[in-house]
């Protein structure tokens, strides 16, 4: 079985890995030639693929390339490439290139595949038209066609592809038949759904899930401080009911691809509709809303010591969106730094997986020093990413003062240091 990834970023490259190890001859096809050259060379450029695994991939025959040509002897194509938002609407310039690529070569037996996050009816709607129109040929008699949401999660130990359930759509049965049959290669376990709509809504629903209720905890730490409460430790109560309850904690924001972008996608289609999705746009503000509201209880912190943000000398301990990880993207970091700056502070950075952080063109400095010289030195600490690196008893051994916008300290309480 000949397959072609198109897009080798976080979630393309896992993918071709996977397929590797599988048996498969696989071919990654990206836009970026410092990507694909990196690869040829041997060097992952994602951080849950190391360098041992693309020499593995290179090993089993795998080759990556920006020539579209390799599509033309391709058993199947799964298309993963990005899919931002372009001034808050869906920007599918990169699914509709790929695809047009793909109609270009397009051949009877062919399965493609988008697992490009989008809104439903992508699939049907704008992917379908554009290969059936181009080749002549129809999905579901002379082509296969379907839609398979990632769910790859960074920097995850425990889940991998591999052993993550991987839901299947087509646009007809018979495409879902030939999808599911593909994937049955590379994961332990393939869910059928009934179509393609509702495997683009499933993964929709998945981070839709996580952003309302990640709101809602954020929304209560607003005004449980105004309280007295003590969130947190309610947050830890209510956890050990054994049914009917799921912990989600606050923090300074929501980051990544899929939280902040893809509720958005299903917002933008309800609305299409004629309806609003009320929870979806509230919950985009109170997240949205988030960096600041640290950087008001960090200059609250530094008044109740006597200080001012104003030229304060202000650590921030994080800049990825998630611990562990090297990815900056939609990290809430950058709100919370602007909002640093914009007050006078005086801002630097650590994080033991991320070398340079810039916020809107003006790069942030990373400090010069080790970690507890670099505490000592602030005026304030801020932590807004758990890196495990983060020791609690070490950050309160050297930090003058810590804001602790993850609740990393909670166990080990301190007399200036002080919870979200």
């Amino acid at each position: 079985m000949r397959l072609v990834v198109i897009g080798l970023g976080y979630v393309g490259l896992p993918l071709a890995l996977e397929a590797s190890r599988a048996g498969l001859q696989v071919t990654g096809l990206d836009t970026s030639t410092a990507a694909t050259e990196g690869l040829t060379a041997g060097h992952s450029h994602v951080g849950d693929v190391s360098d041992a695994d693309v020499a593995a991939m290179l090993a089993q025959g795998f080759t990556a390339t920006t020539d579209p040509a390799v599509l033309a002897d391709a058993d199947v194509v799964v298309i993963c490439v990005p899919t931002p938002l372009l001034d808050g609407q869906p920007d599918l310039r990169a699914v509709r290139a790929a695809t047009a690529a793909v109609a270009a070569r397009l051949h009877p037996g062919m399965l493609v595949v988008l697992e490009s996050t989008t809104y439903p009816g992508t699939t049907d709607d704008v992917v379908r038209p554009v290969l059936e129109e181009a080749s002549g040929l129809r999905a579901g008699e002379d082509f296969s066609l379907a839609f398979s949401p990632e769910r790859i999660d960074p920097g995850n130990a425990r889940f991998s592809l591999r052993n993550t359930p991987k839901v299947v759509g087509g646009v007809t049965a018979a495409c879902t038949a030939a999808a599911a049959a593909f994937y049955r290669h590379v994961v332990d376990e393939v869910v059928l759904a009934k179509g393609a709509r509702e495997a683009e809504m499933a993964k929709l629903l998945e981070n839709t899930y996580r952003h309302v209720n990640i709101a809602l905890v954020n929304e209560m730490a607003v005004f449980c401080h105004d309280l007295g409460v003590d969130l947190w430790d309610a947050i830890d109560a209510a956890s050990t009911k054994p049914f009917g309850f799921e912990a989600f904690r606050p923090g300074p924001g929501v980051g990544g691809h899929c939280i902040p972008i893809d509720p958005n996608y299903l917002s933008y289609a309800v609305r299409t509709s004629g309806r609003e999705f009320a929870f979806v746009e509230l919950a985009q503000s109170i997240n949205d809303g988030m960096p600041a509201h640290v950087v008001d209880r960090v200059a609250q912190l530094l008044a109740s010591r006597g200080r001012q943000l104003d030229g304060a000398r202000t650590l921030v301990l994080g800049v990825a969106y998630k611990a562990d990880v090297a990815d900056t993207r939609e990290t809430p970091a950058t709100a919370v730094v602007r909002a640093l700056r914009a007050r006078g502070a005086v801002v630097e950075f650590h994080d033991p997986h991320v070398g340079a952080f810039a916020v809107d063109g003006e790069p942030v400095t990373p400090t010069a020093a080790d970690l507890p010289a670099a505490l000592a030195a602030a005026d304030v600490s801020v932590l807004l990413t758990a890196h495990r690196e983060y020791v609690p008893d070490l950050l309160l051994a050297h930090a003058r003062l810590l804001f602790d916008a993850r609740g990393h300290t909670r166990r080990t309480p301190g007399e200036d240091v002080e919870l979200l």
